[in-house]
């Protein structure tokens, strides 16, 4: 892979100064989309997209999240954010989208379709798309934070769909040292630390319980809800719903 690649493809077969504080729910009204992106430290042409995503994060109108992938490590350096978990929910959706392979950096919208992810406004005019063929975030989610238990609710629509549980880290602040981004420092956004499913919802209003605690495991902690179809039981589908809770931040 070299440096001047606009897009990293590998085929395949099949935040600084803040520390976390209590945690405290955000609701900003029904997100446009939710915007995932596959990145890695190890990737030229991915700083770009992580921009990007930083740029989606400000604006506050998606739920936004980045999923460090661990496949291009043996380019000499090892991505401190990524998991195998991320990279087999990238391998995924490459089988629901019918492809042969992967690449980044990729986002995939609303589970839905992907983009380049440093495509700022295709990846807005595409989530506007979406949204007015009826492909868009339909089906009402809430979360609020008392003490020491966050409820989530959701409210009614059709069919059934897995309730998504996806934990990230704020900011992260990395001195790249070795590979194709080596002696550049990039933050990185909403880095995804681990993903679990809670349960499943069947179209009828429904209310799940966590404890809060989970929001300041990790710096700078926070999660995303997902309401996503299943293509089948290893295969995600269409994100029907979404929202984001943060755990409350100060400055040093």
């Amino acid at each position: 892979m070299s440096a001047s690649s606009t897009v990293c493809r590998i085929m395949l077969a099949c935040g600084l100064g803040l520390l976390a504080m209590p945690a405290v729910a955000q609701d900003a009204g029904k997100p446009a989309g939710v915007v995932e992106l596959f990145t890695s430290q190890g990737c030229s042409s991915c700083p770009p997209a992580d921009a990007a995503l930083k740029t989606l994060i400000d604006d506050g109108k998606v739920v936004a999240l980045s999923y460090h992938v661990d496949y291009w490590n043996y380019l000499g350096w090892a991505d401190t954010l990524a998991s195998k978990d991320n990279t087999a929910r990238q391998y995924a959706y490459a089988r629901m989208f019918g492809r042969s392979g992967v690449y980044t950096p990729q986002a995939v919208l609303n589970g839905r379709d992907h983009i380049n992810g440093a495509d700022l406004d295709g990846i807005n005019n595409r989530l506007s798309s979406m949204d007015a063929a009826g492909k868009g975030l339909a089906v009402p989610i809430s979360a609020s934070v008392n003490k020491d238990e966050m409820t989530i609710k959701i409210g009614a629509g059709t069919g059934k769909a897995n309730v998504v549980v996806v934990y990230f880290n704020r900011e992260k602040l990395v001195d790249v040292q070795k590979g194709e981004n080596s002696g550049k420092k990039i933050s990185y956004w909403h880095s995804v630390r681990d993903i679990q499913t809670i349960g499943m919802w069947d179209g009828k209003p429904a209310n799940f319980v966590l404890p809060a605690s989970v929001l300041n495991e990790g710096e700078n902690g926070g999660c995303a809800v997902l309401l996503q179809k299943m293509k089948d039981s290893e295969t995600p589908g269409a994100i029907v719903g979404a929202t984001t809770v943060m755990a409350e931040t100060t400055a040093n």
